[in-house]
C-alpha cells in the first residue's frame, strides 16, 4: 500500500514546481508590460542608476582588478609547461572580456544589489506599503519594479565595460611587474588579439544579467513572508536564484554567440 501512495508526493512536488514557475512567468509578463506603459518614474529610475551603478564600481573594480592579475599569474604557469607563455595577454584579455568580467560583474550586483532590492520590498510588503501604494492608485510594478529592472539592464553593461578594463588592467600590471613582459608588448598583443565581437557578446551578457538580478530580487521581494524571517528568506532566494539563472544564462548566450 505504501508503494501506491509514493506517486502522490512526487505529483505534488511537480504541481508545486510547475505552479512556482507559471507565477514567476506572469510576473515576468507583467514586468516587461509595465516597462513598456506609462506611467513612468524617472526620480525612482534616476536612483536606482546611482544605486546599482555608481555605488557598485569600487566592489567590481576590485574583484575584477584581483581576478585579472591571478589570471595572469595562472595562464603563465599552464602555458610555460607548453612554451606558450606569450599568449597570457591574449587569453587574460579574451577571457576576462568574454566571461569573467560579465559573470563575475552579474554575480557581485547579485549578491549587493539584488539582496538590497529583495529586503527593500519584501520589508515594504510585510510593513503593508504596497498596499498602500495600491490604496494611492499606484501600480507597484510601476513604481517599485519597472524603475529597477530599467536601471539594472542599463547599467550592468557599463559595469561591465568597466570591470573588463580593470580587469585586464590587473593582468598589465602583474605581467610587466611579476612575468617579464615589456609594456608595449603586453598591450599590442592584447590589442592584437582582442575583437569587436569579444566586447559585444560580454556587454549583452551584462544587460541580460542586470535583468535577470533586478526581477528576482524584486519577485523575491514581492513574493516574501510575513515578518523578519519572511524578509531573510526573499533575500536569501533571490541572490541563490539569481546567481544560478546567470550560470545559466551564461552558458546560453555563450552557446549563441561562439
Amino acid at each position: 500500500m505504501k508503494l501506491l501512495h509514493f506517486p502522490v508526493p512526487v505529483g505534488m512536488a511537480c504541481l508545486a514546481i510547475f505552479s512556482r514557475v507559471g507565477h514567476a512567468s506572469m510576473f515576468l509578463a507583467a514586468t516587461l508590460a509595465a516597462l513598456a506603459k506609462p506611467p513612468h518614474y524617472f526620480r525612482e529610475f534616476a536612483r536606482a542608476l546611482v544605486s546599482i551603478g555608481y555605488n557598485s564600481i569600487p566592489i567590481v573594480g576590485l574583484t575584477t582588478l584581483f581576478t585579472g592579475g591571478a589570471l595572469a599569474l595562472q595562464v603563465f604557469s599552464g602555458g610555460s609547461r607548453l612554451n606558450a607563455e606569450a599568449a597570457v595577454p591574449s587569453i587574460v584579455a579574451i577571457g576576462m572580456v568574454r566571461e569573467l568580467g560579465p559573470v563575475l560583474c552579474g554575480l557581485m550586483i547579485a549578491g549587493r544589489v539584488g539582496s538590497a532590492i529583495a529586503a527593500e520590498v519584501a520589508t515594504m510588503r510585510v510593513t503593508d506599503q504596497i498596499d498602500a501604494l495600491k490604496t494611492l492608485s499606484t501600480n507597484p510594478l510601476n513604481y517599485l519594479v519597472a524603475p529597477r529592472v530599467a536601471a539594472a539592464t542599463l547599467v550592468l553593461p557599463m559595469l561591465t565595460a568597466v570591470g573588463d578594463v580593470v580587469g585586464i588592467l590587473g593582468g598589465y600590471l602583474v605581467g610587466t611587474t611579476r612575468l617579464g613582459f615589456s609594456s608595449s608588448e603586453y598591450l599590442g598583443t592584447t590589442v592584437r588579439y582582442l575583437e569587436s565581437g569579444d566586447i559585444v557578446s560580454g556587454l549583452a551578457k551584462g544587460a541580460m544579467f542586470g535583468f535577470i538580478v533586478a526581477v528576482c530580487g524584486c519577485y523575491c521581494g514581492l513574493n516574501a513572508g510575513k515578518g523578519a524571517r519572511g524578509v531573510g528568506a526573499a533575500t536569501t532566494r533571490s541572490v541563490a536564484t539569481a546567481s544560478i539563472l546567470i550560470i545559466a544564462a551564461n552558458f546560453v548566450m555563450t552557446e549563441l554567440f561562439f
